[in-house]
């Protein structure tokens, strides 16, 4: 098993990026953490670590910089960027510090599978040891290209797909179409027509509000077991 620490200040994202982790093959997840000193403790603590999920923006440094403090004190464990952080700066500061893959906020879960597939492509190509001709080389550095996400019923966009999940996610309670449309600036019959899609995937759970008078409420909130 490839054991993985999923590292977000959210705790709800964190949980969901941790079920997502552990529904794919090959993976477990050894723990959770929400700041970098919880995620350095954690990774001196485990008796094995193979791979970080990390957000970059934590609330007492960057995942950057724990990548840096890590590396200082002999930590050499793989690191996949799991960030709203889209700035090129960003992106090119974490690939010269050795981050292997970077995937960026919101995604489904087929987003981070295909990265952890590939991930786990390419430790079975390096498990093999010896020396590499450039033919192998180049299989090496394959390994990391990642499939294409699934894409969604036709008409549907993945992006909009993923505005309205971590709205939902994000919310404290159940969430009418339109104050979904309202928080992430999509009409309200787009809104309803994503969030139609989440009810029949599972993904959402739809309640009825009835007022004083009229047709009930349609609100839906996201199932957590997803």
């Amino acid at each position: 098993m490839i054991e993985v620490l999923v590292v977000d200040d959210d705790t709800r994202v964190a949980r969901v990026n941790a079920a997502y982790v552990e529904k794919v093959p090959g993976f477990h997840v050894a723990g959770e953490a929400h700041s970098a000193l919880e995620a350095l403790r954690t990774a001196e603590r485990l008796p094995r670590l193979d791979l970080i999920l990390l957000d970059h923006y934590l609330p007492d440094r960057t995942g950057l910089e724990l990548v840096q403090e890590m590396r200082r004190r002999g930590l050499q464990t793989d690191v996949i960027m799991v960030t709203a952080a889209r700035d090129v700066s960003t992106v090119q500061a974490a690939m010269r510090q050795g981050a292997l893959q970077y995937l960026v906020k919101p995604f489904a879960f087929a987003g981070l599978r295909a990265k952890l597939e590939a991930y786990a492509g390419l430790r079975r190509t390096l498990d093999g040891g010896g020396e590499a001709e450039q033919a192998e080389v180049d299989r090496i550095f394959g390994a990391l290209s990642a499939p294409s996400e699934p894409g969604l019923p036709k008409g549907h966009s993945p992006t909009t797909a993923e505005l309205v999940r971590q709205c939902l996610l994000k919310a404290d309670g159940a969430l009418s179409a339109q104050e979904i449309a309202d928080r992430t600036g999509v009409s309200r019959q787009t809104a309803q027509r994503y969030l139609k899609l989440l009810e029949r995937t599972g993904r959402a759970r739809l309640t009825l509000k009835y007022g004083d008078a009229g047709r009930p409420e349609h609100r839906y909130e996201w199932v957590t077991r997803a």
